[in-house]
């Protein structure tokens, strides 16, 4: 067996199983998000902002089609925060309109670039407020904002469910540490059938000049 083809076969195994221990770190460094299926596919992004006593969210930004979305779409918030909500002048008239939930929201209707509607989310107003440009819904200029802790929340970037996500749910495994198990255990397989071949015929599989 060459040394230094040993040591280039173990050096590619330690890579391998550190990239593997790093994408685990990855996962399950997930964190979660606020649940708001009502703005789920469309424009505008998301902003966790809890901590913040002031927050814009910009109105006409770019977005479902044209400048047709508020920016960010979907926020969450603690009690007392002002949300501000600013035209951009773009997209044409758009107004701020609660469609469900506790917060009573209800903009004027205009396209004035810079004018401004805001409300002070209070604890009356804990739980998810969906509201909707009245002119433009049918284009999902829509928006969401959560108050406080007690709301339902999701992983950020998960997808929707199904296997393996309720597969891992059922058996009672929490689903970051199954993966990272299957993950992990893949790659120590891997480098230590790589390394059991170069120890058993002394070359490198790929220098086609093994033990004869």
């Amino acid at each position: 067996m060459k040394r230094r083809d040993f040591i280039r076969t173990a050096g590619g195994s330690a890579a391998a199983t550190t990239a593997v221990a790093a994408g685990s770190g990855t996962v399950a460094a997930q964190e979660e998000q606020a649940d708001l299926p009502y703005i789920d596919g469309v424009d505008g992004g998301y902003q966790d902002a809890r901590g913040q006593e002031e927050v814009t969210v910009d109105v006409g930004a770019q977005g479902n089609g044209g400048g047709l979305a508020f920016s960010p779409a979907g926020l969450w918030i603690d009690p007392g925060t002002t949300v501000t909500w600013e035209w951009t002048g773009e997209g044409g008239e758009h107004n701020v309109v609660t469609v469900d939930g506790p917060a009573d929201l209800e903009s004027d209707l205009t396209s004035s670039e810079g004018h401004t509607y805001e409300y002070e989310f209070t604890e009356d107003d804990e739980g998810v407020t969906d509201y909707h440009c009245a002119p433009h819904d049918s284009l999902d200029m829509k928006g969401s904002v959560a108050v406080g802790d007690d709301v339902d929340t999701v992983e950020a970037g998960g997808g929707d469910g199904g296997w393996p996500e309720d597969f891992a749910s059922d058996v009672g495994v929490p689903l970051q540490k199954h993966y990272i198990g299957i993950i992990s255990f893949l790659g120590i397989a891997v480098s230590l059938v790589f390394t059991f071949y170069v120890l058993k015929y002394g070359e490198s599989p790929n220098t086609g000049q093994g033990r004869r």
